[in-house]
């Protein structure tokens, strides 16, 4: 038996739930294919029935409903399963602490002000005037310019790079090759000299507390005002956020999404992966995009949009391609037909019924 383990009883403890069944020693919690007697698993998808019924879990994490089809085994029951799942899994894989100190390739700024409590790895620089809060790790390889301010417990990881003036709060992470405070796309057309006028990009990128930024997302500093992401906003990898943008509170943005400059992206609001959102719009909050979905226009009403075509066979797809193509054509054929039917039947076409 493993020397780290937890107790199904210890868990309804610590996170509430109620247990049913024996007190079951664990020593990890994997999937329901892998799992074995001192396991833990979950089931969130109903789809998966039968997946958690084969399972050979010591414990099953299981809403009510789902309970019926798992008698005699010993389940812990919750209204959400994933969520349960994901605090367990973290009493298991706790966040690793910050190891005070400086490695020896660092190089730190003579007038940054480093926390004792942080870890600072190697080949690490720092810039003049940068302020780092307690228990905060920067890993090996990244590059804070001057005039950077970072809260407390933030994990910067391998080959992050935050430009000048930017601003992190609390336990903020950033991952592998993101880019915080880039200038954004700003040129404007010299007609003279035929050529593009680089504007200069005079604000910053301000993070909030517990945002989370996958690798290799760019965030463009902003172009006189700020760029800003509120607190909680989870942001996958290889996101593009334009300059000035706002993206709100709560707000979830899955992988390869761009938006533009200049838009506002309400609290709560979740962006589909591949999602394109155009510049100076507005995303009211609460609203979801779904996946590949172009934006063009701001958003009035909070809801759920797509508009993405579904799968289909390649030659179903050029059939509705060509019809498509032939749209407006069509329109005006249609708009003809009911002119001559309302003149057939002595109306207007203007008029309703």
């Amino acid at each position: 038996m493993a020397e780290n383990y937890l107790t199904a009883s210890a868990l309804v403890k610590q996170l509430g739930g109620e247990l049913r069944g024996d007190d079951v020693i664990l020593t990890r919690i994997t999937s329901l294919q892998q799992a074995q007697e001192h396991d833990i698993s979950f089931l969130s998808n109903p789809r998966l029935r039968e997946d958690a019924v084969a399972s050979r879990a010591g414990v099953l994490i299981v809403t009510e409903k789902s309970a019926a089809a798992l008698v005699g085994r010993t389940l812990i029951i919750t209204d959400d399963p994933y969520l349960y799942f994901a605090r367990v899994a973290r009493l298991f894989h706790p966040l690793q602490q910050a190891r005070s100190g400086i490695h020896p390739s660092a190089i730190i700024a003579p007038s940054a002000q480093i926390a004792d409590s942080c870890e600072i790895g190697a080949n690490v620089v720092i810039g003049e005037r940068c302020v780092i809060g307690e228990h905060t790790r920067v890993l090996a390889g990244t590059v804070i310019e001057e005039d950077c301010i970072i809260g407390n417990d933030c994990v910067i990881h391998a080959n992050v790079t935050i430009y000048h003036g930017c601003q992190l709060g609390n336990r903020v992470e950033l991952h592998s090759g993101c880019v915080i405070g880039a200038d954004g796309f700003g040129f404007a057309w010299d007609k003279q000299k035929n050529e593009w006028f680089k504007i200069v990009q005079t604000g910053c990128v301000i993070l909030g507390d517990d945002v989370d930024i996958g690798a290799n997302t760019t965030i463009d500093r902003g172009a006189i005002e700020n760029t800003i992401v509120e607190k909680d906003a989870k942001i996958d990898n290889q996101v593009m956020i334009g300059h000035n943008g706002k993206i709100g509170a709560h707000v979830a943005i899955v992988a390869c999404t761009g938006i533009a400059g200049s838009t506002e992206v309400g609290d709560f609001s979740v962006i589909g992966g591949a999602a394109m959102i155009g510049g100076h719009l507005n995303i009211p909050p609460k609203t979801t995009i779904g996946a590949a979905t172009a934006v063009s226009h701001s958003i009035k009403e909070s809801g759920y949009y797509a508009s993405i075509f579904p799968l289909q066979k390649h030659n179903d797809w050029v059939k509705n391609a060509a019809h498509i193509r032939h749209l407006h054509e069509m329109n005006q054929k249609i708009k003809a037909l009911e002119h001559q039917l309302a003149e057939l039947n002595g109306t207007s076409s203007n008029q309703q019924d």
